[in-house]
């Protein structure tokens, strides 16, 4: 692909910063959890819904449009704050996010004509969904790609190493996994509670193309999306390093934040920092 200029990263970070002050704003209204770990996939979810899919959001159920599954269904106030950025509904909406009679929960529900294509969050999951989709894609000899977007912690289920075994077998190289390695789960670090490396390792000898980047950094995440599938007949795996917490210098890299909500003094301070 053509190298990103200046003017391009820096919309992609402006949009970043948006999502995440709406982010900010709805965990502090509704007092929720998770905004450590919505900010830490924000930047991979802008470079996938405003470059990498193929998509049309005033038409959602156009055929052959890419697929994206949240696994990590526990970011989903980053991906409705996304999908609404991008034109899936109007942001607007987000004001009925995890309130009664409200439109949205704080974990996925399936509703395509809100780009929201699979019900997510019992970990482990999204994976095996996304096999089997790209699977009949492949039967199919349709054009539609599938992007899953897992946790690290969410690897320590075995479904998901079943389900790459699966898709290393059938030569899904219209699957792409993309790992939110931020080094956190919700029991403390994920290299104390099950440490996963040689994670790239792992996954090239399961037989998937494999490369890591920065999932902060604008130029490599879309120069990874824009180069899948990276090896004929094999799935992709992006193992993108993240920070949880990305965004507020006090909640980086603080597991308390994967369930903590901002106080009014932490939220003056947050907002602060992020409208800068």
């Amino acid at each position: 692909m053509a190298k990103l200029t200046t003017k391009q990263i820096n919309q992609y970070r402006k949009i970043a910063q948006q999502i995440r002050l709406k982010i900010l704003e709805v965990v502090y209204r509704t007092k929720g959890p998770h905004i450590g770990s919505s900010f830490s996939v924000t930047d991979l979810l802008v470079a996938l819904y405003f470059k990498a899919l193929n998509i049309k959001p005033k038409e959602t159920h156009y055929k052959n449009r890419d697929i994206f599954i949240l696994s990590k269904g526990h970011a989903n106030l980053a991906l409705c704050a996304t999908l609404a950025r991008r034109g899936f509904f109007s942001e607007n909406l987000l004001k009925r996010f995890a309130v009664n009679d409200g439109l949205f929960e704080y974990h996925p529900n399936f509703d395509p004509s809100k780009g929201v294509e699979v019900s997510s969050g019992s970990l482990g999951h999204g994976l095996s969904i996304g096999v089997g989709m790209a699977l009949a894609a492949k039967n199919e000899r349709s054009k539609r790609r599938v992007f899953v977007l897992v946790g690290d912690g969410e690897l320590d289920e075995g479904s998901n190493w079943e389900a790459i075994l699966c898709a290393s077998q059938y030569g899904l190289d219209n699957l792409v996994l993309i790992v939110d390695y931020n080094k956190f789960q919700i029991l403390g670090k994920t290299s104390e509670v099950l440490n996963l490396e040689p994670l790239a390792a792992k996954f090239k000898s399961f037989g998937w193309g494999t490369r890591e980047i920065n999932g902060h950094n604008f130029p490599e995440i879309i120069g990874a999306l824009s180069s899948v599938p990276f090896k004929k007949l094999k799935p992709s795996a992006v193992i993108a390093h993240t920070i949880k917490g990305k965004g507020i210098s006090f909640m980086e890299n603080n597991n308390i934040w994967h369930s903590k909500h901002p106080s009014e003094q932490e939220y003056a301070a947050a907002l602060k920092e992020l409208s800068k």
